[in-house]
């Protein structure tokens, strides 16, 4: 279990909070391409780390991230006219340009040097992929641009999608790196809507491993950028199924490949303490994905949703109790009754409250990645509150990482088993079975 003073010490993210303060380290993903899709295109609410901000894309085709509302009378810019070179506020014509910097006030008769003294506090946005990602640090401290293999591949060997997921950041995540759950929640009967029966997890044998062996045993290892999280299943004679789950500080995480399906993972973005949004990305390192495939994440299989159109709420959320059907569970059709990997997770992520509270929990062996990412969040945390100690996580040789899938011999450790598997290498494919 966790004390109150730490658990909201992991928790809390807002500006001047030590978890804010590490997050404030790394680009965060905020916004698909697709939200700012051409030149001058109306601006994008954001909201990230409890902070009120407002995107653009202005005629010439810079991007920028600012406070959302204008600093003359506190109108949200949402309702500005994009114009060359910035935005201008519709109440009085203020004009900012893509860094907040104030170039126009009609009103002042002096209007050059007053403008100088006006700025917005804005932040860098930059396109890597399809994602328009946000530094929100110190200019100083800024890391290099995201390098992750999903991000970096060819267009057409890659998918992101995003969802509104209604709780905090650190309980999302610690479904993300917790793989003894997958038997139980994503399980369902012999003609029914298990990981057989999703299109993106079909026809692995791991499936089958997973099925058969309930109680998997925990090794997790210390990884430069962050934590190697191992669960053992029994496989054949004298062999363990591992399925190894990479977790990058703060807040990146990967699920283990099954066969030649595209690899999944996950960013878990704080919009406040009680949401997050949860980014979701499959990816192939050696071929474009099929249309099959890109169907079947954007009709929500595997670890994506399908949303209300028009929103990233999915379909399925807490108001209608994630269309949960009781004669499914029953049935044993769907363990849980809930339709959806995605879904059937952020059901119980969020069932647990906006922020849930860690006093009462009562860990066991299984939970030993979750026990160990805390741990090491908290380190990385007081760390660079009390002694200016950057973290890890935010470049590049701790971003060319791989999730993997293997069968081992029983008495082979699964770090030196796997060798160079868990390296993202241009052009080889991963380690799966």
């Amino acid at each position: 279990m966790l004390r109150p003073d730490i658990n909201d010490l992991l928790t809390q993210t807002g500006p001047g909070t030590p978890m804010g303060e590490l997050f404030r380290r790394y680009w965060q993903p905020v916004l698909h391409t697709d939200e700012l899709p051409e030149d001058g295109c109306p601006p994008v609410r954001v909201k990230l780390l409890s902070e009120r901000l407002i995107a653009v894309r202005t005629p010439e085709g810079e991007y920028g991230l600012m406070d959302e509302f204008c600093a003359h009378r506190g109108i949200s810019l949402f309702f500005g006219r994009v114009e060359n070179e910035g935005i201008r506020c519709p109440y009085h014509g203020w004009k900012y340009n893509a860094n907040g910097q104030a170039i126009d006030v009609p009103s002042e008769l002096n209007n050059s040097e007053f403008c100088k003294n006006v700025k917005l506090r804005s932040y860098p946005l930059v396109k890597v992929g399809d994602i328009l990602w946000a530094y929100l640090g110190d200019p100083e401290k800024q890391p290099p641009r995201p390098t992750w293999e999903f991000a970096t591949v060819p267009e057409r060997q890659t998918y992101t999608s995003k969802r509104l997921q209604e709780c905090n950041w650190l309980q999302a995540l610690e479904g993300g790196i917790d793989s003894s759950h997958v038997t139980w929640l994503h399980g369902g009967g012999p003609s029914g809507h298990g990981l057989e029966a999703d299109p993106l997890f079909a026809g692995s044998k791991g499936n089958q491993y997973n099925k058969n062996d309930v109680k998997p045993f925990f090794e997790v290892v210390e990884n430069e950028g962050g934590l190697l999280i191992g669960a053992r299943r029994n496989a054949e004679e004298g062999n363990y199924y591992w399925r190894v789950t990479p977790w990058v500080l703060p807040n990146f995480t990967m699920v283990p490949p099954r066969g030649d399906h595209p690899v999944h993972g996950h960013f878990w973005v704080p919009i406040d303490d009680e949401n997050c949004w949860a980014w979701s990305f499959d990816y192939h390192p050696t071929r474009d994905l099929t249309e099959t495939e890109v169907d079947a994440m954007k009709a929500g299989a595997g670890v994506h949703s399908k949303n209300i159109p028009g929103t990233y709420l999915p379909v399925a959320n807490k108001d209608n109790d994630y269309l949960i059907d009781r004669e499914k569970q029953k049935a044993g059709i769907l363990f849980s009754g809930v339709e959806g990997i995605a879904i059937q997770d952020s059901s119980l992520q969020e069932s647990m409250g906006p922020v849930v509270d860690r006093t009462k929990e009562r860990l066991v062996a299984t939970d030993a990645g979750i026990i160990k990412a805390r741990q090491k969040l908290r380190r990385a945390v007081e760390a660079l509150r009390d002694n200016g100690t950057e973290p890890v996580g935010n470049v590049p040789e701790h971003q060319k990482i791989r999730s993997v899938a293997i069968v081992l011999p029983a008495d082979r450790p699964f770090v030196e088993g796997i060798g160079d598997g868990f390296l993202a290498r241009e052009g080889v494919g991963q380690t799966t079975v």
